[in-house]
């Protein structure tokens, strides 16, 4: 309904992201591996583990098991697939996302997305399609005991007396 200013902000001033984000976690500074500041333009692949903040303006495509920031400034134009998106920039293309896709004012998005949880602020523009995949979950193998079953394993036949 109404916005509440809950921005993490680096030494520098700089905003990381807001409060709630990542399943009511704030990001901390230093698990933002890598940033593309305002200004700079890439053109390319990126893959990565960890989270990446992008500000300025990127042409290609991003693979992560881990996050991608998106900043209000930025201009994306490429296929990403990540564990988690947060976007309050412009991205052109399709965005798959393992765990959550977050949406906030003034985010511009023209593509499809998937996920398995959208959260989206009012002020969002959004146009495309939307796929709610179900959450994968992976569950461990369980260790199952054998028995053997042959003609040492069954139990002895009384034969009816006539």
């Amino acid at each position: 309904m109404w916005k509440q200013e809950n921005t993490a902000y680096a030494e520098d001033g700089t905003a990381l992201v807001r409060q709630g984000l990542t399943g009511g976690r704030p990001v901390p500074a230093d698990t933002v591996i890598a940033f593309i500041g305002k200004g700079v333009a890439f053109k390319g692949v990126i893959t990565y583990s960890g989270t990446v903040r992008i500000d300025g303006t990127l042409d290609g495509e991003i693979y992560t098991d881990g996050g991608l920031i998106v900043g209000p400034e930025a201009m994306i134009t490429a296929k990403i697939t990540a564990g988690i998106v947060v976007c309050e920039g412009t991205v052109k293309g399709d965005i798959n996302a393992e765990e959550r896709i977050t949406l906030l004012d003034p985010a511009v998005i023209d593509g499809s997305m998937k996920t398995p949880v959208l959260s989206v602020e009012e002020g969002v523009r959004m146009n495309g399609t939307l796929e709610m995949a179900p959450v994968v979950q992976r569950v461990a193998p369980r260790e199952v005991k054998l028995h053997s079953v042959g003609p040492t394993s069954r139990l002895p036949v009384k034969q009816a007396e006539e």
